[in-house]
């Protein structure tokens, strides 16, 4: 949780400080959205940035995304169809790079559910 608040942070802190300062205003007073409480609601923070950006949620998510992967250590491999690509939501890869994290000590591979439109395919993840 603190890496993901921290990556947030530093997501944020790209656009200039004072916009981080109004963008946590704004997801407490209009979204009901403490900043220590984000990690525990994913889907609605994601909501709110969509909310507050539009379509420019995205390349935020996708900024945090980048700052997390720099901090949870490891390598992720696809081992599925190379004409598949994982289409995970930023809540998605956000529970993975925690599964991932939690997991590095107990065990070499995670498991990420693709869902494709034909079929539920389980692939594992190595670190």
């Amino acid at each position: 949780e603190d890496l993901l608040l921290e990556s947030i942070d530093e997501a944020f802190s790209a656009l200039g400080n004072n916009v981080k300062a109004r963008i946590y205003f704004h997801l407490e007073n209009n979204f009901l959205i403490e900043k220590k409480v984000i990690p525990s609601k994913l889907e609605a923070f994601s909501n709110a940035l969509d909310k507050i950006f539009g379509l420019g949620a995205r390349s935020l998510e996708i900024l945090i995304i980048k700052e997390l992967h720099k901090k949870v250590v490891g390598s992720y491999e696809w081992r599925g169809p190379s004409w598949l690509v994982p289409n995970l939501t930023f809540k998605e890869y956000v529970e993975l790079a925690q599964a991932c994290f939690e997991s590095k000590d107990m065990n070499d591979e995670t498991e990420v559910l693709v869902n494709t439109d034909e079929q539920e395919q389980r692939q594992p993840i190595q670190q």
